[in-house]
């Protein structure tokens, strides 16, 4: 089903058998073979396709799940953090998973457009919190140290909604005494999704997790809707 359409891209839900092997093609491109295998979190969700109006092929893809503080340990992410602090969190919960932009498209405007998506259903859902795991490339966490730096330094969660450790394989950055971070160096080695997930007031757990399976690193990420400024809620309701 059709969403919306702006400039040469559309935005719709994947509504047929076709839809999703489109989606898990890109998956696969960005996240390997693993990334193209459907799962059980698949099934319980609702799945995006961003794509180019001219040939229909798909150039972002996620998935969309609602839970609360109540199913919080049924999530994707809560195979790899410990998340019994957010079982108190009252309100609709969203978990946003498997979001990847087609390498040969870094066109902002497609994360732009995904956004705009993810405003609406928030908005129409009544959803208080966005959550998921975001990825960095591979497991070397090397040419990452400033980016992590930054996060320990600026993005760490109210205490009273911290993600503790699970998983076996993790890097506790906030372990690591990396000192001051280079700002230019942090940004460039984000990935957008986080960068604007954290432009919006959106946080981070203090560890990351070592995805063997996926060949990521990624970390809990959590944006509660309150704290979106009200002008750049204004500016995504305005592309749907």
């Amino acid at each position: 089903m059709k969403v919306f359409d702006k400039g040469k891209y559309s935005v719709r839900y994947a509504g047929t058998a076709e839809d999703m092997s489109a989606g898990l093609d890109l998956r696969r491109l960005c996240f390997g073979a693993a990334g193209g295998v459907p799962d059980r979190f698949d099934t319980s969700s609702v799945h995006v396709l961003i794509t180019e109006e001219r040939n229909d092929d798909v150039v972002a893809t996620f998935r969309m799940a609602m839970l609360d503080g109540s199913r919080i340990q049924t999530s994707y992410a809560a195979q790899f953090y410990d998340l019994a602090a957010l079982e108190a969190f009252q309100g609709p919960m969203l978990e946003l998973g498997r979001f990847c932009i087609h390498p040969n498209h870094p066109d902002p405007d497609i994360l732009r457009m995904a956004w705009a998506v993810l405003t609406a259903h928030v908005d129409e859902a009544g959803v208080e919190m966005l959550f998921g795991c975001s990825s960095f490339s591979g497991r070397d966490v090397d040419p990452y140290g400033d980016a992590f730096a930054l996060l320990k330094a600026r993005h760490l969660p109210p205490a009273q909604w911290m993600p503790r450790i699970k998983a076996k394989d993790v890097y506790r950055y906030c372990a690591q005494d990396h000192g001051k971070p280079d700002l230019k160096k942090a940004n460039a080695a984000m990935p957008p999704l986080l960068r604007t997930y954290l432009m919006m007031g959106g946080w981070v757990s203090d560890h990351a997790v070592m995805d063997h399976e996926m060949d990521t690193l990624h970390v809990f990420t959590g944006l509660e809707i309150k704290a979106i400024p009200p002008a750049r809620k204004k500016l995504l309701r305005a592309l749907v």
